[in-house]
């Protein structure tokens, strides 16, 4: 039996207005963009993005393969709770980094992801599955198959990405029973701006594919 609920990360804030609505809706996790994509913001744009989020709502940032000095400043400048790491980081890098490290991992087609996993045991305080599109480190848009994932190791949180919305992330809880799910473009009214109706939606059907897997 199934006691814990699925938290809710909602990536890809660009303004304060987003994140207040994200609160709001009952995220557990906001996410700034601090590398080159089409969320991207800067360290003063992100600071006053989430101005309005409280305590106990985690500030996470998203990086690609950044500076030591940048990742140290973001951190500090921002207080992240966890620091998402979609690049080439190595194991030492994440050990080394000044926050709880979430390590993305793409999932492809054929599986063969196992050994991703393993090599940051130890060092990854969650890994988050998104899908492998070339050229792209997320953001994307794009589902994979969750009902042809292996067993996910416990020794580690998984969190689930890649083409998520209000009507599909039941289906992928469901399948997948992971400790949170994260949304950017999924409840998006355009680019950089959150639908706020959307985000309501998005964590009610949380809640109610968490009812039906108790």
């Amino acid at each position: 039996m199934r006691t814990r609920r699925t938290r809710v990360k909602i990536c890809g804030i660009t303004n304060a207005e987003d994140a207040l609505a994200a609160v709001k809706a009952g995220a557990d996790a906001l996410g700034v963009v601090l590398t080159d994509g089409p969320r991207q913001v800067t360290l003063d744009e992100a600071a006053e993005a989430l101005v309005p989020v409280p305590p106990f709502v985690a500030r996470v940032g998203v990086f690609v393969d950044a500076e030591p000095a940048f990742v140290e400043e973001a951190a500090r400048r921002l207080g992240l709770a966890a620091l998402q790491f979609h690049g080439d980081e190595s194991p030492r890098e994440c050990a080394d980094a000044p926050a709880p490290v979430v390590k993305a991992i793409h999932v492809r087609e054929g599986g063969g992801m196992e050994a991703d996993l393993a090599a940051y045991r130890g060092v990854a305080a969650a890994f988050l599955l998104d899908t492998f599109v070339r050229g792209t480190n997320g953001g994307t848009g794009v589902t994979f198959a969750w009902d042809e994932l292996p067993p996910m190791p416990e020794w580690a949180p998984v969190i689930v990405a890649g083409g998520l919305t209000p009507v599909n992330v039941g289906a992928a809880i469901r399948s997948l029973l992971p400790f949170a799910v994260d949304v950017s473009s999924g409840v998006e009214e355009r680019r950089r701006h959150k639908d706020h109706q959307k985000l309501r939606a998005f964590v009610a059907a949380v809640h109610a594919a968490d009812s039906e897997v108790r």
